[in-house]
């Protein structure tokens, strides 16, 4: 547990001080956020708004997760590790795109096929090596078997298994990113989300079978930890949400969306939690719906839409809702997924 404040408590602290340099530097070199013009036009006053934040999303988290081990003395463990590197790959990628978006000063960087073959390839390799370091139980960080509230006894196979990883990464990367429209929105809802992680791998490790190997106990490779990197993810986001809620004085990027999402996966998939997080990131889901729907209307309506704009968020703003006013009733719907989430993960327990 000591471990989990520190991480927590450090990566805080990187986060609420880092950022803060981190837009000088930023705004020193016009590396300004490039809004489109087909967007709501309240959003052109956020022109110029420092971008690319998300370096700090990793860097912070990171620093804690690590700075943690060297106060406790206790080595990292391979799930820990690998998700990590999934977050800085994915980090990497979306930095890649923002440059590109700064450098040529428009709102085109990296093309949706190139940005989902760069999610695909580095979430493939995620998976690829998380089915294997098996340790003395023979448990590995990713488990072949589908997990639900907890592993299931539907055996995918390495194949299924890595195709799945790959599109629990792509679609955890993506539905941050669309979420992350409006000031401090996808920061505050994945803070949530991370909590949740802490709760689940701190239950898990105190339930797993290695300590209480009663029946229904946890096979879970590396729990603790995950809670220790959870913490870090949490402690990044309050303190980045400091400086990104309204008004923002920097944005998070692609480089913050595309590594958070990874996160998210890595963690539900580590965890074997994996289809828990469907209502653990509830917000997401929804939001990344709403652009599915409203895509699929227009082609099959012949041009027609659902929403006035899409994603969700977008819509209520041209209905003429405030933007802290969205942001505080979206929080409420993710603080609510995470309570519904939380509720499935410990009902499952009781009831076996």
């Amino acid at each position: 547990m000591r471990q989990i404040l520190i991480s927590g408590a450090i990566a805080l602290l990187i986060s609420l001080f880092g950022t803060r340099v981190l837009i000088r530097i930023l705004a020193a070199k016009g590396y300004g956020q490039i809004i489109r013009n087909d967007g709501p036009s309240s959003h052109h006053i956020k022109r110029g708004t420092p971008t690319m934040g998300g370096v700090i999303l990793i860097a912070a988290p990171l620093s804690g997760y690590l700075i943690a081990h060297l106060v406790t003395q206790n080595s990292p463990t391979i799930s820990a590790i690998l998700v990590l590197s999934l977050v800085m790959a994915l980090g990497v990628l979306g930095f890649i795109d923002d440059w590109l978006k700064v450098s040529r000063q428009n709102s085109i960087g990296l093309s949706g096929w190139q940005k989902l073959f760069g999610q695909g390839a580095v979430a493939a390799i995620f998976a690829s090596l998380g089915v294997r370091f098996a340790d003395s139980m023979s448990l590995t960080p990713i488990s072949m078997y589908l997990s639900g509230v907890r592993e299931t006894a539907l055996y995918l196979g390495p194949i299924i298994t890595i195709a799945w990883i790959v599109l629990m990464v792509m679609s955890a990367s993506n539905g941050v990113n669309l979420t992350d429209g409006l000031d401090g929105l996808a920061t505050g809802a994945a803070a949530m989300t991370f909590l949740a992680f802490i709760l689940i791998g701190v239950w898990e490790f105190g339930q797993g079978c290695a300590i209480n190997s009663g029946a229904g106990c946890y096979q879970v490779r590396d729990p603790l930890d995950l809670a220790v990197l959870a913490a870090a993810f949490a402690g990044s986001c309050t303190g980045f949400l400091w400086w990104n809620a309204s008004p923002a004085k920097i944005f998070m990027g692609d480089t913050g969306s595309l590594a958070l999402g990874g996160a998210l996966a890595g963690l539900a998939a580590t965890l074997r939690v994996e289809l828990l997080l469907i209502p653990l990131g509830g917000l997401f889901v929804i939001i990344t719906l709403s652009v599915v729907i409203q895509r699929l209307y227009f082609k099959i309506s012949g041009g027609k839409r659902v929403f006035k704009m899409a994603p969700l968020q977008h819509h209520f703003e041209l209905l003429g809702w405030g933007e802290v006013t969205i942001v505080i009733r979206f929080w409420i719907i993710a603080g609510l997924s995470v309570a519904l989430g939380l509720g499935l993960f410990y009902a499952q327990w009781v009831a076996k």
